[in-house]
């Protein structure tokens, strides 16, 4: 029961932490309210959250990663692949690789497997946090897209290189050769799996569906169940349940085409989903506020670890690590964006949107998260002999301080480096949506017709289908004409117009309905169903 109340207790705590977040006069990152909150819980109260491990690697992980692979846009994704690819593993293994060494010399009472452990939860960065901190400063598309990529792969070789890490600190022995040859099988058995659980789940579901019909419920529940499948699954193979994850959601997208789902389930699909993520991001980081009093309790014996005294010395160990960290970026984001979107600009001397701010707010932008969180308490309680984990509690604290550290300096400069700031331009897609509206109109208009010749032979009133026709087609002949007649300009605001005088309406109707209901004039039943057709088509046309 305590347990439950304590889970409950962090879900209002997120609720509290996102109203809080819009009300403070200034734009403090919401991450940075839910660690704030989570640190006030911690000090108020006698209860502590004891997170074991695996449940929490279990819990958090599988839905985060599955969502994050099958919500990435993949065409944006694969248009700057190769910048993706080296961000995502080229810089994890240099951070890994460089940072371990770093760590490892900087505190020598820090095993080096552990050092390397540390690195590889501290390399993953998380785009959640990032979004939350420019959400008053819009971030380019294609850079969101470019740091989405990047988080996706990331978060999976990252927490590869954590396992192996924590195997080497376990059995004492690393094997560069054996190493290799086992993450080729955790990496692809771990692929295969995930894409494997996604396509047998959802043939069985499509065939169930066209016998015997959809159920909204069962088919959103099948969506939650899916990560934690191909995990569990991976897991048991001794392959990697992340990359299982990842690649379920991935899968997702492509398994979804051939086989929609109703509108209306999807909807209520994405919004559930949507209240997971919302959740699940928010509890990681009021819990670890939660932990932080705990933390920063024990830091007295933690640094005597390292041979110190005061505890200053943990706070130069955080700023000397994210100082590392941010160099290692700015080095190689420099590099990668020169090497490949930046190549064609002809040089980085442009003064209205120079190169150098693009690879500052990169930089900047690698802040770590939830995944850093969620990797480092995965560190094993005690050694195969029973001891305690050598420095988990200093490798806790450390990244816990990199994260708040991370965010910190985010919040501070990324406003200033993305206000104005847009990436090279990408091809225009005007051209591409406008041909998929008219032909999507015209396959309409030409299925309404046979649709409407067919009714009109089976019954005594063609006048009636003909008129009731001509009034469907009317509205996608308006969509060709505006897309064939106008320049592209005045297409972009006929729709402008078109949808600000649609939603004046739907919100004129919306006052009425609720005269109406507060009046007793119509039914609850009736009232739900006009509501429901209003929500539509105001989501529609902000869509």
């Amino acid at each position: 029961m305590e347990s439950l109340s304590i889970a409950l207790f962090l879900l209002l705590a997120v609720v509290v932490s996102g109203a809080g977040a819009r009300m403070l006069p200034v734009a403090i990152p919401t991450p940075l309210v839910q660690i704030a909150l989570g640190a006030l819980i911690g000090l108020s109260t006698s209860y502590r959250v004891e997170l074991d491990p695996e449940l929490f690697l279990f819990l958090f992980l599988p839905p985060l990663l599955f969502l994050d692979g099958w919500r990435i846009p993949k065409d944006e994704l694969l248009k700057d692949l190769p910048t993706v690819v080296e961000l995502a593993l080229g810089l994890v293994l240099l951070t890994v690789i460089g940072m371990g060494f770093f760590i490892h010399w900087m505190i020598p009472a820090m095993p080096l497997a552990v050092a390397f452990a540390l690195a590889a939860v501290v390399s993953p960065t998380d785009p959640i946090a990032v979004s939350a901190i420019a959400a008053r400063v819009p971030i380019p598309k294609r850079m969101m897209h470019i740091l989405e990529g990047e988080s996706l792969l990331n978060d999976a070789s990252g927490l590869v290189c954590l396992r192996f890490a924590i195997a080497a600190a376990l059995t004492g022995s690393f094997s560069a050769g054996t190493a290799a040859l086992n993450f080729l099988w955790v990496a692809g058995a771990g692929m295969a799996t995930g894409v494997l659980v996604t396509l047998a789940v959802t043939r069985a579901k499509a065939w169930v569906t066209r016998r015997w019909g959809e159920e909204t419920g069962s088919q959103i529940l099948v969506s939650l169940l899916i990560p934690f499948g191909a995990y569990l699954l991976a897991e048991h193979l001794h392959a990697s349940g992340i990359l299982a994850a990842v690649a379920a959601g991935v899968t997702m997208t492509y398994a979804e085409i051939s086989r929609q789902a109703m509108a209306v389930t999807r909807m209520r699909r994405n919004s559930v989903w949507d209240t997971v993520q919302f959740a699940l991001n928010g509890i990681i980081f009021v819990l670890l506020g939660e932990q932080l009093p705990a933390i920063l309790g024990g830091a007295q014996r933690t640094v005597a670890l390292t041979g110190h005294g005061s505890p200053w010395w943990l706070a130069a160990y955080v700023l000397a690590i994210v100082a590392g960290l941010g160099a290692l970026r700015f080095l190689w984001v420099w590099t990668s964006l020169h090497l490949t979107i930046l190549r064609k600009r002809g040089g980085s001397d442009d003064t209205d949107n120079p190169g150098w701010r693009l690879v500052a707010a990169m930089s900047f932008a690698g802040v770590r998260g939830a995944i850093t969180l969620a990797g480092v308490v995965t560190l094993p309680l005690t050694m195969g002999d029973g001891s305690p984990f050598p420095a988990r509690d200093l490798a806790i604290f450390l990244a816990a301080g990199v994260i708040i550290a991370s965010l910190l300096l985010a919040s501070i400069a990324l406003p200033i480096l993305l206000k104005g700031l847009t990436m090279p331009q990408e091809p225009s897609k005007l051209a591409e949506e406008d041909m998929a509206r008219i032909a999507t109109a015209e396959a309409a208009i030409r299925a309404i017709e046979r649709h409407q010749h067919a009714l009109a032979e089976d019954h005594d009133d063609p006048d009636l289908y003909a008129a009731a026709g001509a009034r469907a087609m009317e509205v996608y002949r308006d969509r060709i004409e505006a897309r064939t007649a106008n320049a592209p300009g005045q297409s972009r605001e006929q729709d402008r117009l078109n949808t600000e005088l649609r939603l004046v309406g739907v919100r004129a109707e919306r006052a009425r309905l609720t005269e109406l209901i507060r009046t007793r004039a119509i039914g609850s039943e009736t009232a739900r169903k006009l509501a429901r057709e209003l929500d539509l088509a105001e989501a529609r046309h902000h869509g």
